[in-house]
Order: structure tokens, then C-alpha cells, then sequence
């Protein structure tokens, strides 16, 4: 298994050590501590801007209330779009066309108190995108305009979001209004408010805003084989969607941390372990 590895940056340790540790909240067990360790400083070199702004970013972020938590991350994610490791990317992907427009990208339908949400984009695999995030938006408005309200947050088709919509990224004119759309009109802010009356059920890979924007709900139930990731440092960017705000304050700052630099495919039992995920589906946490 390896021993204690320690990736350091900027006076940031992240501690791995091996499974079957008493892991502290300071680290985090790996099968493998030296292989991943390993791994991380190649997405360090790789990427090193992203990975010193996210750990600034990691370092605040439970000082701070979740307002202004939000504001700092949007701050940075939107520098980085204007960075040299976010246009390498773009470079490598090459163009693409803009999603076309549905009619319907979230499902509406209300039960008595209970606002029942749907993504509802599964040939993009529910991508977060500009108008998925608008009609969702426009459903927590519903939620936040009457206190009796609950909402029960979940995806059609074969996952539950599978994160940012990679076809409109760099599509924002500039990095100002990249972060006013982000603080002004993203989805994080509203999950937050309306936090212990949302339930948020997931399935299938969730990938970036897929888990981001569902750590703000007060429960979060998977189904059997869900898994989570975060991708973003391989793009040159930290998470953009909240989870810089989200994630810590569910799993702590390392394991955070960990997920971004790592980018590795996060298990649902290991979820469950680290408080991602309150239940699988089907479980009675109620009492």
C-alpha cells in the first residue's frame, strides 16, 4: 500500500495515506499514496495556474460565509478563464456548435408542498448549461417565494448532470460577464438559501456541477453505481458551479481538495463514508 505522501503547494499539504488508515480530517486514504501522489504533481505541472488559485481559494473558503465564499470562487474561476491553461485547452478541443434550444430543459410539477424538479436535457446528459441553469434557477424561485414549499431535485435519462456543457465553454464574451452571470444568475446561491427543505436524488456519473451544485441540499440520496468526479483542473479552471463552497463544507477542504487535484472517479460508498452523500436510495435517514 505505501506509505504517508505529502503533495505540497504554496505551503498547502495535501496528506495521503493508505486505505485502511484512520484517516484524519487532514488526509485522505488512497490504495496506492505514493502512484497518486504522483499523479497530482503531474496535474500540478500540468496545470499549476488553476491548482494555486484553487488552493487560495480551498484555504478561505470555510472562513467565510457562503455569499461571499461564492463571489471568491466565481472571482477566480473567471480570472482563469482568461488564463493561458483554460485557452490551451479550448485549443485542444477545438470548436464547437452552441447547444440548440429545447422547450423544455427542467420539468416542473408540483404534489401539495413538494416542488418536483427534473433536469431534463438527457441527450446532453443533463449538462449544466445556459438554459438548464436558467429553468432551474426559475424553479428555486418558485421554492424561495413560499416557505412551505419542498423540493426533490433529480435528472432524467442516464445521469443526473454530467456537469458544465463543454460546448459553451469560452462562449462568454468576456470574463466580467462570465462572473456576474455566476453570481448573479447560477444556481448555488438559491440551493443554499433553500437548503433543509431540498432533497436532491442522484444517479450515474456526476461529474462537475453534476455534484457541486447538489452538496448545498440539506439530503442527498444516490442510486447503486452512482459515482462523482471533478474535472475541471484538467481544463485549466477550479469548480465554478459552488464547490469550492459546497464540498468543504460537506467532506472538509482535503478531501476537497484532493477530488479537484486527483480528478479521480469517486465511488458511492466512499461518498456515503465522507458525508457527500446522505443515503443510496431507498435508505431511511430519517431518524
Amino acid at each position: 500500500m505505501g506509505d504517508v505522501a505529502v503533495v505540497e503547494l504554496d505551503g498547502f499539504e495535501l496528506r495521503l495515506v493508505p486505505t485502511g488508515t484512520d484517516a484524519g480530517s487532514d488526509e485522505v486514504a488512497v490504495a496506492d499514496p505514493s502512484a497518486e501522489a504522483a499523479r497530482i504533481e503531474a496535474a500540478l505541472e500540468a496545470n499549476p495556474h488553476a491548482a494555486a488559485l484553487l488552493v487560495s481559494v480551498l484555504r478561505r473558503t470555510l472562513d467565510l460565509d457562503a455569499r461571499t465564499a461564492l463571489e471568491l470562487e466565481s472571482l477566480t474561476y473567471s480570472t482563469l478563464l482568461g488564463g493561458p491553461e483554460f485557452a490551451a485547452w479550448l485549443f485542444r478541443r477545438g470548436p464547437r456548435p452552441v447547444p440548440p434550444l429545447v422547450a423544455d430543459p427542467v420539468r416542473l410539477t408540483r404534489d401539495g408542498d413538494v416542488l418536483h424538479v427534473t433536469l431534463n436535457r438527457p441527450e446532453r446528459r443533463n449538462a449544466y448549461g445556459a438554459q438548464v441553469r436558467d429553468a432551474l434557477v426559475d424553479a428555486l424561485a418558485v421554492a424561495l417565494a413560499d416557505p412551505d414549499v419542498r423540493v426533490v431535485l433529480d435528472g432524467a435519462g442516464p445521469c443526473f448532470c454530467a456537469g458544465g456543457d463543454r460546448d459553451e465553454f469560452g462562449t462568454t464574451p468576456d470574463p466580467v460577464t462570465a462572473h456576474l452571470i455566476r453570481t448573479q444568475a447560477g444556481a448555488a446561491w438559491p440551493l443554499h438559501q433553500l437548503a433543509e427543505r431540498v432533497e436532491v436524488r442522484l444517479h450515474g456519473p456526476c461529474i462537475g456541477a453534476g455534484i457541486e451544485l447538489p452538496a448545498f441540499a440539506g439530503r442527498v440520496v444516490a442510486a447503486p453505481g452512482t459515482t462523482f468526479r471533478l474535472p475541471e483542473l484538467g481544463m485549466g479552471l477550479i469548480p465554478g458551479a459552488g464547490g469550492t463552497v459546497s464540498l468543504p463544507r460537506r467532506i472538509g477542504v482535503a478531501r476537497t481538495a484532493y477530488l479537484v487535484l486527483s480528478g479521480a472517479t469517486l465511488d458511492l460508498d466512499t461518498a456515503l463514508a465522507w458525508g457527500l452523500v446522505d443515503a443510496r436510495t431507498g435508505d431511511d435517514i430519517s431518524s
